[in-house]
């Protein structure tokens, strides 16, 4: 298991007593590593997937899921995923709870996935990669002290005051659009995190990227967009477009940061996508759910509501 100590604002306290008990009782041993610096997770998963280890549990956000499944993908170990970060976007759209001890539990069960990822100039990513609003609020939240959902929230509220559209050139199958774009996310998964549904009908193991492009707009139309995201209705509104593809180039004709797997980056102009389909095994909920507007980002919402509130008396 790799422990991420400075992802999201939850307590590691007794985590690892906690998740070898429980896997113990399915034969299984744990050992436990702590990450102190970018690029340990990688090198830890690594290192267990050479040593032929069954799986590395990711104890951390999507920056830990990141660097632990970019090691894993390929191999024969698996990713167990203990939704620990800030917004937890791989794990919501698998279908993982944000209760510790039922993720926890999924693992235990055993039953796996073969997922997609997609590939940004030799960068995987596994949940979103993107470039606009999107980015500029990744770099703006990896550069505040405090983490989690109310200083994101801070985040992207500070940024949409100020943040204006971009030009972009996005070609796919041989055809060029040249557009001014608020953001451009390019989804494996359905969302950012935080039930934030930036790609509501994407699906992780379809061999397909899906592509969401906010069109610029007024306050209020991107407003709009915001209620969607977050109500997933988004794939709806008028000021978006939607493209499912195994392969796209976008240009950027302006500059500024992108973001993968929200951990901001400094790339150049041109960006070479592509999907690469069944890339990694994870454990997953055997019964993956129907993906409804509304009423799944609802039920989603009282589950977070129903953790915190128990969590409080763990």
């Amino acid at each position: 298991m790799v422990i991420n100590p400075v992802a999201g604002t939850r307590s590691k306290q007794g985590l690892e007593e906690v998740v070898s008990r429980r896997l113990e009782e399915v034969g299984v041993s744990v050992k436990t590593v702590r990450t102190s610096g970018s690029g340990d997770a990688a090198e830890f998963a690594g290192s267990a997937a050479s040593d032929g280890y069954e799986m590395v549990i990711s104890a951390g956000g999507d920056g830990t899921v990141n660097e632990i499944a970019g090691a894993l993908s390929h191999t024969d170990t698996a990713l167990g995923i203990l939704p620990l970060g800030s917004g937890n976007g791989l794990a919501r759209s698998l279908g993982i709870p944000q209760d510790v001890v039922e993720a926890l539990n999924i693992i235990a069960e055993g039953h796996s996935i073969r997922c997609d990822r997609g590939i940004v100039n030799s960068l995987p990513f596994y949940c979103t990669f993107g470039v606009g609003f999107d980015a500029a609020v990744s770099e703006k939240f990896a550069s505040m002290k405090r983490r989690g959902r109310v200083t994101y929230v801070r985040s992207v509220f500070q940024e949409f005051l100020k943040y204006r559209s971009q030009p972009y050139a996005l070609s796919i199958g041989g055809a060029v659009i040249t557009e001014q774009a608020f953001l451009i996310a390019v989804c494996n998964a359905s969302q950012y995190g935080n039930n934030a549904y930036i790609a509501p009908q994407a699906k992780l193991s379809d061999g397909l990227l899906d592509i969401t492009v906010v069109h610029s707009g007024s306050p209020l139309s991107t407003m709009k967009v915001g209620v969607d995201l977050l109500t997933g209705y988004l794939d709806r509104n008028t000021s978006i477009d939607t493209f499912r593809v195994s392969a796209a180039t976008i240009t950027r004709l302006g500059c500024g940061p992108v973001h993968v797997d929200g951990d901001p980056l400094t790339l150049g102009r041109s960006l070479e996508i592509t999907c690469d389909p069944a890339a990694l095994t994870v454990y997953a909920p055997e019964k993956e759910s129907e993906f409804k507007p509304i009423m799944s980002p609802l039920r989603a919402m009282l589950d977070d509501l129903r953790y915190d509130v128990l969590s409080k008396f763990r």
